[in-house]
């Protein structure tokens, strides 16, 4: 039996190394994970109650159409629930996009390096994938909007971006809104909206009013610490929304998802800390490469992008003999750069130590 062509040499996405892992091959008793993103301060306590709650529906399949929280969400956004779909995480979103929007042949658009899944699922479906790189470590959308063509189906914006934590404000946003198609889809990616507190950051929200070949998405993976329950979501277009649902598997978010992201969006409290809390995490961090004079990029999510001058596998390496796991830029195509997650002030403090002490180690 032989696979699809197109896909045989698609690489498996590699996620950063499980704490157990690296404990069993090093030999290490405490090991602190930097590398996923992941909110060092878990969930909601009111999160963690509702899941408590679903234990005796465990045998119940979820509501497929997650109505409760489609319309809690609503509420909040200011949108109307038909303009709402939720996924296994947001790149289940991705996945469910590229599978109802694109054929092969069709072009679509994206930064490099951004996101690894938006060219992965496209390349799944055959599409040509158009990629621009990145320019200062932010996407270049002056480029991107000159490579669409007519066959251009979608693009991709991640903002955040990741690896490198960078943004594009609401006015570069806007201006490539007003030169792009409109039958050309755009899918802003805002996986961490609720860490930004800048005031240029994009109003995706307003831009969705104005625009109906844009699509948002958003996740309960980041601040709101659910990452296990792999909860995400999509606004947009009702025509586009209901499209996406066509391709939508039954009963693709589980009960305890739903429950928990509902109870979620009932804390604030909890939101508003952690953002408080990551924003303490960058300064330190920040603060103490400015010392070592080490270069990154501007943070605007809950990881940093760091130049190490170094090779990343090698300091990569010697992080984790420290009991360290952060993501080596290596494999995000930054060969002398390491992605680092803003952890609690202890992770964050545990990572300098360490890492001053490879840079001493590590040669350029």
């Amino acid at each position: 039996m032989k696979p699809k062509s197109r896909i045989v040499h698609l690489p498996v996405y590699q996620p950063g190394k499980p704490i157990e892992e690296v404990k069993r091959e090093l030999g290490l008793d405490k090991v602190i994970k930097l590398a996923s993103n992941e909110n060092p301060f878990g969930c909601s306590p009111k999160a963690r109650e509702a899941i408590l709650a679903e234990l005796d529906s465990t045998h119940i399949y979820p509501d497929g159409g997650a109505v409760a929280l489609t319309a809690a969400l609503s509420e909040r956004l200011g949108v109307q629930p038909n303009q709402i779909i939720f996924g296994a995480g947001s790149d289940e979103v991705i996945l469910m996009l590229t599978r109802a929007y694109l054929l092969p042949g069709d072009e679509t658009v994206m930064a490099t390096h951004t996101f690894p899944q938006y060219k992965h699922n496209a390349e799944i479906e055959g599409a040509t994938v158009i990629e621009v790189p990145l320019k200062d470590g932010k996407h270049d959308l002056e480029a991107m909007l000159a490579a669409c063509t007519e066959k251009t189906k979608i693009v991709w914006i991640c903002n955040p971006n990741n690896p490198t934590g960078t943004i594009v404000t609401h006015a570069e946003v806007e201006q490539f809104m007003r030169g792009c198609s409109p039958e050309t889809m755009v899918v802003l990616d805002e996986a961490y909206v609720e860490y930004i507190a800048t005031p240029d950051f994009p109003d995706g929200l307003s831009l969705l009013k104005q625009y109906p070949n844009l699509v948002l998405l958003r996740t309960f993976s980041k601040i709101y610490g659910l990452a296990s329950l792999r909860i995400g979501y999509g606004v947009g277009h009702p025509d586009v929304i209901h499209a996406v649902n066509q391709v939508r598997e039954p009963f693709n978010t589980t009960r305890y998802g739903q429950a928990a992201a509902l109870a979620s969006l009932g804390d604030d409290s909890f939101v508003k800390e952690c953002r408080e809390r990551n924003l303490e995490g960058i300064q330190l961090i920040q603060g103490r490469l400015d010392e070592l004079g080490l270069d990154y990029f501007p943070a605007y999510g809950n990881f940093i992008m760091i130049h190490t001058g170094r090779p990343a596998l090698a300091v990569f390496e010697a992080l984790l003999r420290h009991g360290i796991i952060v993501r080596g830029g290596h494999s995000l195509g930054y060969p002398e750069s390491i992605r680092v997650t803003v952890g609690s002030r202890e992770e964050n403090e545990a990572f300098l130590i360490a890492l001053e002490d490879v840079l001493k180690t590590v040669s350029a």
